[in-house]
């Protein structure tokens, strides 16, 4: 008898210790997924400012700044709701609220000014592309209507365009004015390539294209020009050579 009741109590404290170590290992889940949330959606404000830093450079209208700071208002709410002790988080949630409900500064101009340095071009295009892919993932989301989408995708794949083409012209300009016709050539190529594949037409690329086929065209009518000074040169030197070939010996 004792004995009996000797082993239900071994089966009893192997099943509660099974049991505490499986809550143990549940919470352990619980909290290894909180945490990884909270990263994912602290990225995902981090990468929000970040977009709200280069509207300063890249011109962006009301509907993309309320889109952007919507976006970072719903990652602070999930992050409230996975700490709901926070303080600081409860702070940046209400500051995030007023700034919704609070006037705006869009800048609907399509103007763009070009940086000098190679590393700040770069950083600006990528600074559009992780804005392209914002408005993507909140209207994969159902946040976005489809109408405000295309309009604001559409003018940002121009202003995209735009950057890409007016850098190849200005680098093009600058190695003609450096005498450095092929690399010239090369940049007015890339440039006029970058305009043929667009699926539309507008006055902008309609007024580049010719813009940059009047430089090509420029340049190729110098190099034959300098290809047939060339070939005159050479021709009047072999010329010059053969007349000093066959010219009367002189009798000292």
């Amino acid at each position: 008898m004792i004995v009996s009741i000797i082993i239900m109590l071994i089966v009893a404290l192997i099943v509660i210790a099974l049991w505490v170590s499986a809550v143990q290992q549940h919470k352990e889940k619980q909290e290894a997924e909180r945490r990884k949330e909270l990263t994912k959606q602290k990225k995902i404000i981090e990468e929000a400012e970040d977009v709200l830093l280069n509207s300063a450079n890249i011109p962006m209208s009301e509907n993309i700044l309320r889109i952007i700071q919507r976006r970072i208002y719903d990652a602070l709410a999930s992050m409230v709701q996975l700490s709901p002790s926070s303080k600081e988080l409860k702070s940046r949630l209400n500051e995030a609220k007023q700034r919704l409900g609070g006037p705006i500064e869009a800048n609907n101009s399509d103007s763009l000014v070009l940086p000098d340095n190679d590393k700040q071009l770069i950083s600006l295009i990528q600074g559009i592309k992780k804005l392209r892919a914002v408005l993507r993932s909140e209207h994969s989301k159902g946040k976005i209507e489809s109408q405000i989408f295309v309009a604001e995708d559409k003018r940002l794949e121009k202003l995209q365009l735009r950057i890409n083409v007016e850098s190849q012209i200005k680098r093009g300009l600058s190695a003609r004015s450096a005498n450095m016709v092929g690399s010239a050539r090369q940049y007015f190529e890339k440039a006029l390539a970058t305009l043929n594949s667009v699926s539309y037409s507008d006055e902008y690329v309609n007024s580049k294209r010719q813009e940059v086929e009047g430089y090509l065209e420029t340049i190729s009518s110098e190099l034959k020009a300098s290809n047939a000074t060339s070939l005159k040169k050479k021709a009047e030197q072999e010329q010059d050579d053969l007349d000093v070939l066959f010219a009367p010996k002189k009798k000292w």
